[in-house]
């Protein structure tokens, strides 16, 4: 068992993990909607050309909506996307939508991810589809847009308007897409009382949902009887596909692996589960990378105190005995606690991962690089593995992460200044 230290001496001086300063404005960008009043950035991702799509929460006078922008590999807005540069819109006119996933196509086109607000408490998992100038699919869904409504109300899910940017909650809405252009996406159901569980849901390209996928299109996530809560989805290489989220309360972290077909791969972990506790403290995970060995990393945080959590796991799910002893991995910056919240995996085995420091002005953007072996690369941050950089006056979190190929880091999140503004940032790789 350890817990890292913020202390670490230098073994040699790197520019990894520097911010960039010839990217955009000395190294950020504000990432602009055209007509909104506020923005929070979910994700980024590179496209075949090299620019960045980000997917955010979009405020306007009307309320909450879905925000899709493409920037230029410089940072600049790509004016010929969308409506200067970005779309804002509803997955159903008259409802407020957000949103939390966006991925490139073979085709080119864009599939965009997030929640649909059916009223103030409730949500549903809503998936839309654009051509390369964003523009809506017309044979995708409803005219390019799809709201999953599931049997029962199984899609539906709580809003948390309460809980502070930054803080994991109940609104999850990782995506995936197979080989074969299927969609799998995540989604949380609240039942009743305190009674939640995880749906594993998958839509058939033209956004209808698949009924070879466990006969009826999705799969309820539930170990053990126990409240279970879903905040990572990844499509393996051999097409399984796992999920990652934590169960219980105080919270467990929890990682399953489902066969192609929607059963359970009773092969992985034990009967298909996997749970832990960090250091006897409660854990949850917020994303799984899978290593160019096929083994995996999962990453996230603990709680009461929440510390930025890393475990390395044997491709069928056990603990990885000869990396810390098999157990989770804490690392603490700041006073106020820290969390990872997006990871991707390098050609070499190394791992790039982004989070936030937590509370007010204490909110800054951290980046890590680990090795193959799980441990810190020290040959980032100048020695420490890590880095944390304040881009405004006030809160900055980051949720997300992309590598552009001359291999800088570009993470996406948000900044508070006066309202919450989308921001894109460049690191040096």
């Amino acid at each position: 068992m350890s817990i890292q230290s913020v202390l670490a001496v230098p073994t040699a001086l790197s520019y990894a993990g520097k911010l960039d300063i010839s990217f955009a404005t000395q190294g950020k960008t504000q990432v602009y909607f055209a007509g909104s009043t506020s923005s929070l950035a979910n994700d980024v991702t590179i496209d075949s050309q090299g620019r960045l799509l980000v997917a955010a929460k979009v405020g306007t006078p009307s309320g909450s909506r879905f925000g899709l922008a493409r920037l230029l590999e410089d940072g600049s807005a790509d004016l010929a996307f969308g409506y200067k540069g970005s779309v804002i819109g509803q997955f159903e006119p008259g409802f407020e939508a957000m949103a939390g996933k966006v991925h490139e196509l073979p085709d080119g086109r864009i599939l965009l991810t997030g929640l649909h607000y059916e009223n103030a408490h409730r949500t549903l998992p809503a998936v839309a589809l654009f051509d390369p100038q964003g523009c809506p699919v017309q044979q995708f869904g409803d005219n390019g847009y799809c709201v999953v409504r599931l049997p029962g109300n199984l899609s539906h899910g709580i809003r948390d308007a309460w809980l502070p940017p930054g803080v994991p909650g109940a609104e999850a809405c990782d995506a995936g897409v197979q080989q074969d252009g299927k969609i799998v996406l995540v989604a949380n159901h609240h039942f009743e009382l305190a009674d939640h569980a995880g749906m594993l849901i998958r839509l058939d390209t033209n956004g209808e949902l698949d009924n070879t996928f466990n006969g009826r299109g999705f799969v309820i996530v539930r170990h053990l009887l126990m409240n279970t809560w879903l905040n990572s989805v990844r499509v393996q290489r051999d097409g399984r596909i796992l999920v990652g989220g934590s169960i219980n309360f105080p919270e467990e972290g929890l990682l399953a692996r489902y066969n192609p077909d929607g059963s359970l791969d009773d092969r992985f972990a034990v009967d298909g589960f996997m749970s832990f506790k960090a250091q006897g403290q409660s854990a949850q995970v917020s994303q799984i990378v899978q290593l160019e060995d096929g083994d995996m990393q999962c990453f996230g945080s603990s709680r009461d105190p929440m510390r930025c959590l890393s475990l390395k796991l044997h491709i069928n799910g056990r603990p990885d005995r000869h990396w810390n002893d098999g157990q989770a991995q804490l690392l603490e910056i700041g006073r106020s606690g820290c969390q990872w919240t997006a990871a991707q995996a390098q050609p070499d085995g190394s791992v790039i991962t982004a989070g936030a420091t937590i509370g007010g002005v204490e909110a800054d953007f951290i980046l890590g690089r680990y090795l193959a072996d799980g441990q810190l690369d020290r040959n980032f941050g100048d020695g420490a593995g890590w880095v944390r950089t304040r881009l405004g006056r006030s809160l900055d979190t980051a949720t997300s992460l992309a590598i552009q190929a001359d291999k800088n880091i570009v993470v996406a999140g948000y900044s508070l200044d006066g309202n919450y503004h989308a921001v894109v940032a460049r690191f040096l790789g």
